[in-house]
């Protein structure tokens, strides 16, 4: 996961024309565009969305940008916040000072909202440690040498007033990134993972759900011989981006462990599915993708899923994918999940990318204009 954030900068309408296309623009609702701009509209009448939201940033800018992206999005109700617990020492593991507060008062505020937290296992999480050194540390982890930093994390969380979070504990296990990956030692992993559950789960009053979220495809290692069991997972997950280059959506579901075997798997084994991390990459600026994954995401109904939102992974705080933006804003306007016409017939004017720079959407006169 990179660090790196941006905001989108509006443009400047130069032209006579764009000033009388932007006047019409902003005579309709903030909420975004009556049509679907890369597919046809749904119904009003359409279930409601699954729960979501958007890694916005780890510490409390992370809080206060949730309220900007819900007005950018209409008045969307993000009901999901999502942070991550640093990974340099174990003081930080353990949910440093400071840090969890702001996230625990969003909770808060809300009795329908959920606070997700991904956990890493290891200290100097993002360090390059060999992996003759992972083995060891898992092995000592799986030995219960590092339970208390997990006991005094949920300790933490508990005190806090948010012992229902969602662990996201060990993410995208099957790569190389993490200090806390899984395959120098699958066995290893599974029992350290197994144990700090276990740590977490015996202190009073925790109502903690576990979610194992592997990244999408084989990685260095099958996601599936990471998986420490049906007691100790709640939720099974998958950080699932546009990459490599050149690959299609199709190929994204049906690559060995990818999104059909995702879901798949957690059926088999009873379990829900969610999206901790999405969202744009090696393929740019790529509608198709958005629209794609949106409806992937709406056909198989996640407990929640949460956009990576900055560059160049994201849409609200990346100028880079106007398009995309485009296809998010209009499918998550308004809090439904879906597109919601504004009249019956609209015909958008497409003048180019820095019209939906300007106003959010494409230009959509009133019928009849």
């Amino acid at each position: 996961m990179a660090s790196h954030q941006c905001r989108a900068t509006a443009g400047r309408v130069t032209s006579a024309l764009a000033s009388v296309v932007a006047a019409v623009a902003c005579l309709l609702p903030a909420a975004g565009p009556g049509f679907a701009a890369d597919g046809p509209a749904v119904p009003a009448s359409a279930p409601a969305a699954a729960p979501f939201g958007a890694f916005l940033d780890s510490g409390a800018d992370g809080v206060a940008r949730m309220a900007g992206l819900s007005h950018w999005l209409g008045g969307a109700d993000l009901t999901v916040g999502h942070t991550y617990l640093p990974g340099g020492l174990w003081e930080d593991i353990e949910g440093p000072p400071g840090f969890l507060e702001p996230w625990a008062g969003w909770r808060h505020e809300r009795a329908d909202r959920t606070l997700v937290l991904n956990v890493p296992m290891q200290e100097r999480n993002e360090e390059d440690v060999p992996d003759d050194e992972v083995r060891g540390l898992l092995r000592q982890g799986a030995a219960g040498a590092f339970d208390g930093h997990f006991r005094t994390l949920a300790e933490r969380l508990v005190t806090l007033g948010v012992p229902d979070t969602v662990i996201v504990l060990g993410w995208e296990m099957n790569g190389t990134t993490y200090t806390h990956r899984c395959g120098p030692d699958p066995t290893a992993w599974k029992a350290y993972w197994n144990r700090i559950v276990a740590a977490m789960r015996a202190v009073p009053g925790q109502r903690f759900r576990f979610d194992f979220a592997p990244s999408r495809g084989r990685d260095a290692v099958p996601w599936t011989e990471c998986y420490p069991g049906d007691d100790t997972v709640d939720i099974i997950g998958m950080d699932s981006y546009d990459q490599p280059a050149g690959v299609t959506f199709d190929e994204q579901v049906s690559e060995p462990y990818g999104l059909q075997r995702h879901v798949d798997f957690a059926q088999a084994h009873g379990k829900p599915v969610s999206y901790p991390e999405w969202g744009l990459f090696r393929n740019g600026d790529n509608a198709a993708y958005m629209r794609r994954m949106l409806a992937w995401i709406d056909e198989h109904r996640p407990v929640y899923h949460t956009l990576t939102d900055y560059c160049p992974h994201g849409v609200w705080q990346c100028p880079a994918n106007p398009r995309s933006a485009r296809v998010y804003r209009t499918a998550l306007s308004g809090g439904t999940g879906r597109p919601t016409p504004l009249w019956p017939a609209c015909t958008p004017l497409d003048l180019g990318d820095w019209a939906v720079y300007w106003s959010g959407r494409l230009p959509c006169p009133f019928p009849g204009w």
